[in-house]
């Protein structure tokens, strides 16, 4: 089977669905599913990451609709080679665009080449009903009885990461009918094995930490994250330790890393909401050997994320919404506890598996969550640790969930 998958970016600082593709490709390749991308990247631009998979990168999307005039012509002359094309993600001008172009190819030709469409949590209700969004919130809907809906409605099948998000799915928008919903699940690799070399990078990008254990937030600084709960329950955590403590915090609180790229106005404003916090020292290079410490390293890839994974505590995600979680399930695989807010769509499963600290996407919820951590020792942090990684091994093997796509595009091609 030939698979295009049509994405916006496969630049990893995008998030998660482009590195979703670069988990699951190589399991797809050896169980016989030939995979390319065409995306919205521009061409004369080095990539970040060298895939070892076809990657067309047909011109950078223009404007907040990401508009590509190349993503059209090229998908009329190359549609044909393929068995089913896959669009990932919704709202843009990749999702309307695609759909449409294999409509009118299968017209031309008198092919049935099959669409899916997986949505990577972008048709959460979160998104329609958080105070904060109010104004794209209408934009959605506007768009999504214009375009958006017929791009669902027309899909072959929707192709779901896990099943709350499915479910979830269903509440925002009407109407909403799609021909088929599948839980095909998601497969994360398993991360390399550790190597001291990793520790040394990690200690590299953040020096500050002197090799003070940490609590590792890594993933975009974006506001559904929940950062700022995040720094304000730490700050709460510092001071009753501080009151506590008289004065020497470092007993009993780790230190907190939060990796991920720090170019936008958010993450600017998560560091100096940190040095309002007094989290921060007044030079981020400078280390604080006796008291808690706020490191933000900017976005880690490859051996350095890895080592940020092996050397944590646990992995700390309070996001208000959260599709699947890429860097929760990487955190587990590298044998990992988690604390996670339950909007985290796949929290349940592994708080069932006892692999997890799990409250509300609030600063009273992510206090008690840390406050709950703290307060577990040595021997059940350890058994915590082994149910991360059995409940990886058991749940999110690449392998498991390429054949589960595999059998969910194979009912329909």
């Amino acid at each position: 089977m030939k698979l295009l998958r049509v994405i916006p970016s496969m630049d990893p600082s995008t998030g998660g669905p482009c590195q979703g593709i670069r988990n699951l490709v190589p399991s797809l390749e050896a169980i016989g599913v030939q995979n390319e991308v065409a995306c919205l990247d521009d061409p004369d631009s080095p990539p970040s990451v060298s895939d070892p998979f076809p990657v067309h990168r047909l011109g950078q999307g223009r404007g907040p609709w990401a508009y590509c005039p190349g993503l059209v012509p090229w998908l009329d002359q190359n549609i044909q080679r393929f068995d089913a094309v896959l669009i990932h993600g919704l709202w843009l001008y990749h999702s309307y665009a695609t759909t449409k172009a294999v409509r009118q190819s299968n017209a031309r030709t008198g092919k049935s080449t099959p669409v899916f469409v997986m949505p990577h949590g972008m048709l959460d209700p979160w998104f329609q009903r958080d105070p904060s969004r109010k104004l794209k919130a209408y934009r959605n809907w506007v768009y999504w009885k214009v375009l958006e809906k017929k791009v669902v409605s027309s899909a072959d099948a929707m192709l779901f990461t896990c099943q709350r998000e499915l479910e979830l799915a269903r509440e925002p928008f009407r109407p909403y009918k799609p021909r088929c919903e599948l839980n095909v699940g998601y497969g994360v690799a398993s991360p390399p094995q550790f190597d001291v070399s990793m520790s040394q990078k990690f200690a590299d990008a953040c020096p500050a930490l002197a090799g003070r254990n940490y609590l590792l937030f890594l993933s975009r600084i974006h506001a559904k994250k929940g950062v700022d709960l995040l720094l304000r329950a730490y700050a709460d955590l510092v001071l009753k330790a501080t009151e506590r403590e008289s004065g020497d915090s470092s007993k009993s609180i780790p230190a907190l890393v939060i990796a991920g790229p720090l170019d936008d106005e958010y993450a600017q404003q998560m560091q100096r909401l940190a040095r309002e916090l007094d989290l921060l020292p007044p030079e981020a290079s400078t280390a604080s050997s006796s008291g808690p410490l706020v490191c933000f390293p900017g976005m880690l890839q490859g051996d350095t994320k890895w080592g940020a994974f092996y050397g944590c505590d646990a992995f700390v995600l309070p996001s208000h919404q959260e599709n699947f979680g890429i860097a929760v399930v990487e955190a587990l695989a590298c044998g990992k506890p988690v604390v996670i807010s339950n909007q985290v769509n796949i929290y349940s499963e592994i708080e069932q598996a006892g692999a997890a600290i799990v409250d509300d996407d609030s600063i009273v919820g992510v206090t008690r969550s840390l406050e709950r951590w703290l307060s577990l020792d040595a021997g059940q942090r350890r058994v915590m640790s082994n149910a991360a990684r059995a409940c990886y091994e058991e749940r999110y093997l690449p392998i498991s969930a390429a054949r589960r796509l595999v059998d969910a595009l194979e009912k329909v091609v």
